[in-house]
């Protein structure tokens, strides 16, 4: 339950070099304001973050720009310190892979063999690599008996794993998930949790933006909440967590252990101290040490 403060969290960047960075981002759609207006970010490797805010934030338009299907009006984005321009937009697009939040904007193959195929092949990859990868993706979101089944045919969180192997199989080094739990039942969205889990423990960078305020709170490491375009939080979960001020600009609420750990503080059961726990597990082991 304790959380880093700011300072390690600076310190520990000022020892690394980001796998992404952007300077002073903007971004518009036609002649509307700025979706993007400025902002400033690394992150480093291996980072699980969240990213929060209110619909039309900027979060969504941020992840197609550091993923490299869109492209800023002004600033600058690196990956491992190489400034991207149109010569290496590739190698952008092909290490920061992106899970969309409709899995069927995403599927365009017939066969969920072909689809997860698909990007390795554009890599121009030698056959038995791509059916290693391929393999190894199907594998890894255990959904090897759906490898000949068309992928429009599958239900909503089977098409969400085939989504993810897509990624897999590209081997991206970031992997950013736009609301990757929206429209999943409680079973399939607790199946994907364990797969972040997964990706994190082997090193991957992650990034993905959620309305779940108690899924952020339980599973990042760093949140950073957006609004109007701009960052206006980057953060610990306990620390964005306790900015009155940051939640309601950003329309977001307090994580359901928090507001149990303040009615127990109120009642004088818990300590008056920021213990606040992550999850029904740390809650329990708190509760019965008192």
């Amino acid at each position: 339950m304790k959380d880093e403060t700011t300072m390690e969290i600076s310190r520990k960047k000022a020892e690394k070099t980001p796998v992404l960075r952007v300077r002073d981002l903007r971004f518009k759609y036609n002649d509307e304001k700025h979706a993007l207006n400025g902002v400033d970010l690394e992150i480093e490797e291996g980072e699980k973050i969240a990213v929060l805010g209110s619909n039309g934030a900027g979060k969504s338009t941020f992840f197609l720009n550091i993923n490299g299907v869109l492209k800023p009006h002004s600033g600058e984005i690196f990956y491992r310190g190489e400034k991207i321009n149109r010569k290496n937009l590739n190698h952008l697009r092909k290490n920061v892979g992106i899970v969309f939040q409709d899995a069927d904007n995403q599927i365009i193959a017939s066969t969920v063999m072909a689809e997860v195929s698909f990007g390795p092949m554009n890599l121009k990859l030698p056959k038995k690599e791509v059916l290693r990868r391929v393999d190894k993706a199907l594998d890894y979101m255990n959904i090897q008996e759906f490898r000949d089944r068309p992928p429009h045919y599958l239900s909503g969180g089977e098409k969400k794993r085939v989504s993810i192997a897509d990624i897999i199989a590209m081997e991206s080094e970031v992997v950013i998930f736009d609301e990757p739990t929206a429209a999943l039942d409680p079973q399939n969205a607790a199946m994907l949790e364990e797969v972040l889990e997964k990706m994190g423990q082997e090193g991957r960078t992650l990034l993905i933006s959620t309305h779940d305020v108690d899924f952020a709170y339980r599973w990042a490491e760093r949140v950073i909440v957006f609004s109007e375009g701009k960052v206006i939080a980057d953060d610990t979960p306990l620390h964005v967590f306790q900015q009155e001020d940051i939640l309601q600009k950003a329309n977001l609420k307090h994580p359901m252990m928090f507001e149990v750990y303040d009615i127990l503080k109120e009642k004088g059961i818990v300590p008056d101290q920021d213990l606040y726990p992550k999850n029904v597990q740390e809650f329990r082991d708190m509760i019965c040490h008192l």
